[in-house]
């Protein structure tokens, strides 16, 4: 592989930085147009890609890390601006559609697609897994312009938020489950006694990032907003780490550090890219 140079990063810098623009100029046209921003962001990527200006890309691992990237900073956002208040009625049901329902939703879809596309249980459930997900960046975006009542409002903020970590988990085992040559593999039992522990780790991780982070920052607070809010985003960064590292939810600790740091008093908080859930409305 040829070693990444000066000249390289002067074209990648180059496009990258036209492309977030034109990405930035897509909100203000959805904004008007009532079209959704992810349906602009894709068509950018089909215009830039192989069917349009001919720019290829092929690497099924870089793709993996910067969707996983993308996520963290999508549920960062989504914690920091969800509003305690309009969430806490609905965690509990928010809670069961984001574990019981995503095992339905893989279960309807798996057998359909075991029957329809003639595959093996795990292919067909690991199409089921790939599919069941909510989509969080485009149920923040649309919540935040469609008049819903609040009850409802916060039920599928909240799902949206929940409901990444426990499908990532189960698309990783079935993706190992299908790929595996060995002939031993995990039960289905033993698959949703890993899924519980992970999520269970994970939400521990993610509150104790977010109560200890938030406390930091208070004696630590500085006087550049600015700065004050990328350290905001760095703890919920760092939760998603700690608790990858640790074998438990990464997401699921990313969006509850997110969550308690949104709706603590902070200071610097007028200042964050979006007003945060505890700053008066």
């Amino acid at each position: 592989m040829p070693a990444f140079t000066v000249s390289n990063l002067d074209l990648s810098l180059l496009v990258g930085t036209l492309v977030l623009l034109v990405a930035v100029a897509a909100v203000r046209l959805s904004a008007r147009s009532g079209l959704p921003s992810l349906l602009l962001y894709l068509g950018i990527g089909v215009a830039i890609g192989e069917a349009g200006l001919g720019i290829r890309f092929n690497n099924a691992e870089l793709t993996q890390v910067l969707g996983f990237s993308a996520l963290i900073l999508i549920l960062s956002e989504g914690g920091l601006t969800t509003s305690w208040d309009d969430i806490k009625e609905s965690v509990a049901p928010a809670a069961l559609l984001s574990t019981l329902g995503v095992v339905v939703s893989v279960a309807v879809v798996g057998v359909a697609a075991h029957l329809v596309l003639d595959v093996s249980w795990t292919v067909a459930l690991l199409v089921g897994a790939v599919l069941a997900s909510t989509d969080a960046a485009a149920v923040f975006s649309v919540l935040r312009r469609v008049p819903l009542p609040r009850r409802l409002t916060g039920l599928l903020e909240a799902e949206a938020g929940f409901n990444d970590a426990p499908v990532v988990i189960l698309v990783l085992a079935l993706t190992g489950q299908a790929t595996s040559g060995s002939a031993s593999h995990d039960t289905w039992w033993q698959l949703l006694l890993i899924a519980a522990a992970e999520l269970a780790a994970g939400a521990a991780i993610g509150l104790a990032i977010g109560y200890a982070g938030g406390r930091l920052m208070r004696r630590i607070a500085s006087t550049s907003s600015g700065l004050f809010s990328i350290g905001v985003v760095s703890l919920t960064v760092l939760a998603y780490a700690a608790g990858a590292r640790l074998h438990a939810s990464g997401f699921l600790a990313t969006y509850l550090c997110a969550l308690v740091l949104g709706n603590m008093r902070l200071p610097h908080r007028a200042g964050s890219p979006r007003r945060w859930a505890g700053w008066p409305r």
